[in-house]
């Protein structure tokens, strides 16, 4: 009886924190989708989408490509801030790409609420070849001459948002994470999905950084070795981490 009333409470006390923040919808958007019987409610709350969100945005910022060798160069010929305003840039274009992915999904409602479990684990391998690609590609390629001329933060800002627009296939990477971490809810509120996309804007500009804070302590012993281990490390992580997360779904559990 005890656990019965507990359950009643918890019931209760979620239903009414939902309708607060999401609006009075909320009940009809359950019941339409029957999230209750797929125990989405627990999972999704504001703090899960809130780590999901951090968690997608630094896993898209962290491999060394143009971008983030141009950041990195810029932290230790310029300063901190301009490689700081250059991973700025960045996450701008890699937000309208995430909105695009998110707002392609959703079209694809039953499909999703249908396929979760395969589009997790469809997700977890797409996020395992990327981290092999990651490992075995060569940042230190990308590396180009810099001007000895500063510019300004907004020429800095600019010239990385255009290069990494001009790299669409990041779409991809979105849908594999999207997919691996049941991003795109069907139906829910405006609200909700500001949440997780501006939790991705959060990650990445953390990713951006930490990495542009630690590069410039270590300014003097920083070389193009550095560059390529921290790719590898990066990589590896990634390769790890869809692995572990793939077990996980098979087995039926989750880590988040």
């Amino acid at each position: 009886l005890i656990e019965i009333f507990s359950n009643k409470v918890q019931s209760y006390i979620k239903d009414a924190l939902c309708e607060r923040i999401f609006g009075s919808n909320i009940g009809t958007f359950v019941k339409k989708w029957h999230l209750c019987s797929m125990n989405w409610i627990e999972q999704v709350t504001i703090l899960d989408l809130l780590v999901k969100g951090i968690i997608i945005g630094v896993v898209v910022s962290a491999p060394l490509g143009p971008v983030g060798v141009l950041c990195i160069q810029r932290t230790l010929n310029k300063g901190r801030w301009y490689g700081f305003v250059t991973g700025v840039g960045a996450c701008l274009s890699d937000i309208i790409y995430a909105l695009i992915t998110g707002y392609g999904m959703s079209f694809m409602d039953e499909f999703l609420m249908k396929n979760q479990v395969l589009l997790q684990i469809i997700g977890s391998i797409m996020l395992f070849l990327f981290g092999v690609y990651t490992f075995r590609s060569n940042p230190v390629r990308a590396i180009r001459p810099t001007s000895t001329n500063k510019g300004t933060y907004l020429h800095n800002f600019m010239t990385a948002f255009f290069v990494t627009l001009s790299n669409p296939l990041i779409i991809f990477l979105f849908i594999g994470l999207f997919a691996r971490f049941s991003f795109v809810m069907p139906g829910s509120a405006i609200g909700f999905q500001l949440v997780g996309y501006l939790a991705i804007i959060i990650g990445a500009l953390l990713w951006w950084l930490g990495i542009t804070y630690s590069v410039n302590k270590v300014r003097t012993r920083f070389n193009v070795r550095g560059i390529w281990i921290l790719n590898r490390v990066i990589g590896s992580i990634v390769m790890l981490a869809s692995v572990i997360s793939l077990v996980y779904t098979i087995l039926g559990k989750t880590l988040y």
